[in-house]
C-alpha cells in the first residue's frame, strides 16, 4: 500500500479543519467557501455547519470549548461562499456566551440567514474528573461485524432482491461509518419500527475527535425516520449540542433514538462515547418528516 495512503491526518491538519476554516474579514465577521463534499442529498449537513459556525466562534470568544449549542436552521444552505456574523453576548471566568449567524446570497445578491446560533464556551481540560451517572455506553458489534453506507446498499433481502438505499450523498466518503446491523432493517427493506440508530464514527481521513468534530458527529448517521419505515430528507429545524469531555483518540460510537414522532416532526436524542468508555457529547433535535 503506498505510504500516502497509510497517513492518518492530524487535528488542525485534515480535510474537516481544511473545510471548516473560516477566514476574518473583520472583528465578529467571518468568509467561508461552503464545501459540496458535506452535502446530503442538495443541501450542506447540519452538523458541518455547527462545526463551522462553532469555529468562528471559539475564534471570537476568549474560552476554546463549546459546551452548549444550540442552532435553528432557518433555510437549506447551498455549497459556495457565506459569511458569518458572531456578537460576543457575555464573558465570564468560566463561560463565554455568544451568538452567530451564517448567510449566503440570492440570485439578486441579497443576504439570506441560513442558521442562527447561541452557545456557551468554555474549557473543557478545567473540568473536574468526578462523574457520577447511570448512562452506559451503546452495544455495537465490532466494526468488522458493521455495515458502511456503501456496503448497506449491496446488502440483499433473503428472497434475493436487491435493497436499494435512498438520499446517498458526498458526505458519506468524508466519514468512517460502521452502522450497527440491528439498526438496519431500513437498508433490507425491512424497518424494525423502533427508531433507533447506532455506529462506529470516525472521520475517513484517520483524524482523531475533537470537540468541534463531535458537532458534526451528532447528526452525520441516517435518520431514524429510515427504522421508522420512512424515506427521504429529514430536515433539521432546531438541534442542541452539549459537548462534556475532550474525546479520547479512536474512533467514537454513536447511538440516536426517536420516542415521539408527531405531526410531521420528530426528535432525536444522541448520544457520543469515546474509546474511553466516556459519554463526551449529547444532542436533542426536533426534525421535520415527509409523511405518506
Amino acid at each position: 500500500m503506498p505510504e500516502a495512503a497509510c497517513t492518518r491526518a492530524v487535528i488542525g491538519d485534515s480535510e474537516f479543519d481544511r473545510d471548516t476554516a473560516v477566514t476574518r474579514r473583520a472583528p465578529g465577521v467571518y468568509d467561508i467557501d461552503l464545501s459540496t463534499g458535506w452535502t446530503i442529498i442538495n443541501a450542506v449537513n447540519g452538523g458541518y455547519l455547527l462545526a463551522v459556525l462553532g469555529r468562528a466562534l471559539a475564534d471570537t470568544l476568549p474560552h476554546p470549548d463549546p459546551f452548549t449549542i444550540s442552532a435553528h436552521y432557518l433555510t437549506a444552505s447551498q455549497p459556495g461562499p457565506a459569511v458569518i456574523r458572531t456578537d460576543t453576548v457575555r464573558t465570564g471566568r468560566t463561560l463565554s456566551t455568544g451568538q452567530a449567524s451564517l448567510f449566503q446570497y440570492d440570485e439578486r445578491g441579497e443576504e439570506i440567514e441560513r442558521i442562527r446560533v447561541l452557545a456557551s464556551y468554555g474549557d473543557l481540560a478545567g473540568l473536574p474528573d468526578d462523574v457520577r451517572t447511570t448512562a452506559t455506553p451503546p452495544v455495537i458489534p465490532p466494526m468488522e461485524q458493521c455495515f458502511g453506507p456503501e456496503s448497506a446498499s449491496n446488502v440483499r433481502l433473503p428472497s434475493g432482491g436487491p435493497a436499494p438505499v435512498e438520499g446517498s450523498s458526498a458526505i458519506t466518503d468524508r466519514l468512517m461509518l460502521k452502522l450497527d446491523p440491528a439498526t438496519l432493517g431500513w437498508a433490507l427493506g425491512a424497518p424494525s419500527g423502533k427508531g433507533e440508530m447506532r455506529s462506529w464514527f470516525g472521520l475517513a481521513d484517520g483524524r482523531d475527535a475533537d470537540p468541534l468534530s463531535l458537532l458534526l458527529a451528532v447528526d452525520a448517521l441516517p435518520p431514524t425516520a429510515f427504522e421508522i419505515g420512512l424515506k427521504g430528507w429529514v430536515p433539521t429545524v432546531e438541534l442542541t449540542v452539549h459537548v462534556r469531555h475532550r474525546p479520547a483518540p479512536g474512533p467514537l460510537r454513536v447511538a440516536i433514538t426517536t420516542r415521539n414522532l408527531a405531526g410531521g416532526f420528530l426528535e432525536e436524542d444522541a448520544e457520543v462515547w469515546d474509546s474511553a468508555d466516556r459519554l463526551v457529547a449529547q444532542s436533542r433535535q426536533l426534525a421535520r418528516v415527509r409523511l405518506g
